[in-house]
């Protein structure tokens, strides 16, 4: 691609990004709803003027890796692993529900190949971690105990996935699973949390000291960017997405965070104030390009409308990708608005269902129809699921504060 031409579609993204969003945001629905019809708009699904490219890819995985970092910064690491144990719970009710209904509904009901079957319940456990803090970002809600509890298990399910994705991968080519390789990358995705936070945290450390004796106002964005980056490498050599290598960063930044086993470390909060403060401009600038290539990557045009097969499949899909995405969420022990709350926001799959789909498309596994329905179920709970959640929210925000405030 040449360069004005990478820059003539950069503009239109973010252009297109801010209308849709502020116009979305004025009936009432959240921002990143229009972010993404902005993708579907510009894209080969209608107008056709901005088609993803690799470059676009990389800036819209350093937007999410960003938006990963802004969250881990404002997170409370004790609250986060106070609701641990719930988030656990509904990663794990919603990761192997989707898997094996998923299964079932394709290899039984629909008569698809065992292998097919498999991506096709693959796909279904995924979580869009970026899509689904995004929300509870716009509703305000992240740092709520619903938020906490959904924030620890869509991190929870994209390690899963990462893990299930490698698998899957592996079966595909060999015809057989190698459960030593998945268990190194279990092995190697557990060392990088446990070292990452701590290196960041005493990196952090380094950037404070250099900003206090250095009067250079550029300092704080361009070393905490590049500590961000840092870390999303080093997730990536670690085998984890390059994303949660940003929200390592970002708790080992914050101003609630403190080490493993007990061991706090004091934390300069005007420091992490002015690292938040700085880092914001950037952030805001890059996350929309993340949402809008998630819509570019959903080719509508590609779907046989006329196909019964289409429609019968996607369908049953559909209902399957959004109630078992509840499983987990039901079992914990909340109050119902809550506990339908973190189901939810559990729902949208948005770019890691892509990236599902896209790996069984380029191995061969499916065939046209089958990932077109999947696509469709993708861009169904990706599109509506942020609607969905904020006229909830509406309904449901009283009782829950209510909650809260007599917890306190």
């Amino acid at each position: 691609m040449e360069a004005h031409t990478f820059l003539l579609q950069l503009l239109v993204i973010l252009v297109a990004a801010r209308v849709c969003g502020e116009v979305v945001a004025s009936l009432g629905a959240p921002s990143v709803i229009g972010e993404l019809l902005a993708g579907i708009l510009i894209g080969p699904s209608l107008l056709g003027w901005v088609a993803p490219s690799e470059l676009l890819r990389v800036l819209a995985e350093v937007g999410v890796i960003l938006l990963l970092f802004e969250v881990g910064l404002e997170t409370d690491m004790g609250r986060l692993l106070g609701s641990a144990r719930k988030s656990v719970t509904v990663a794990m009710g919603g990761f192997v529900a989707p898997l094996l209904v998923g299964y079932a509904v394709s290899h039984y009901l629909f008569g698809q190949s065992q292998l097919v079957s498999l991506f096709v319940g693959g796909t279904l456990t995924a979580t869009s971690i970026g899509i689904t803090v995004r929300v509870l970002v716009d509703v305000h809600r992240q740092n709520s105990p619903e938020g906490q509890i959904t924030l620890g298990a869509a991190v929870l399910d994209d390690l899963m996935g990462v893990v299930l994705l490698a698998v899957l991968y592996e079966f595909s080519v060999t015809g057989e699973v190698n459960w030593l390789n998945a268990a190194r990358v279990v092995a190697y995705i557990s060392l990088f949390f446990l070292i990452a936070p701590v290196l960041a945290k005493l990196m952090s450390r380094v950037i404070g000291v250099l900003d206090q004796r250095i009067d250079n106002p550029g300092l704080i964005p361009v070393t905490i960017v590049s500590l961000v980056l840092f870390f999303a490498w080093s997730a990536h050599l670690f085998g984890a997405p390059e994303l949660l290598g940003g929200f390592a960063a970002g708790l080992a930044l914050s101003r609630r965070f403190f080490l493993p086993f007990g061991l706090a470390v004091s934390t300069d909060t005007d420091f992490a104030h002015r690292v938040e403060s700085q880092m914001k401009p950037i952030v805001q600038l890059f996350t929309p390009i993340f949402f809008v290539m998630v819509g570019l990557s959903l080719d509508l045009r590609e779907v046989d409308w006329s196909s019964w097969f289409f429609w019968s499949f996607s369908l049953v899909l559909v209902v399957v990708a959004i109630c078992t995405k509840f499983t987990g969420a039901l079992l914990i022990n909340e109050p119902f608005p809550r506990r339908f709350v973190v189901g939810m926001a559990m729902v949208p799959r948005g770019e890691v269902g892509l990236i599902f789909a896209g790996l069984g498309s380029a191995a061969g596994v499916f065939a046209g129809e089958t990932y077109t329905a999947l696509v469709m179920v993708i861009a169904y709970t990706t599109l509506l699921s942020p609607f969905w959640i904020k006229l909830y929210y509406r309904r449901v925000l009283p009782l829950l504060e209510r909650a809260e405030a007599g917890a306190r």
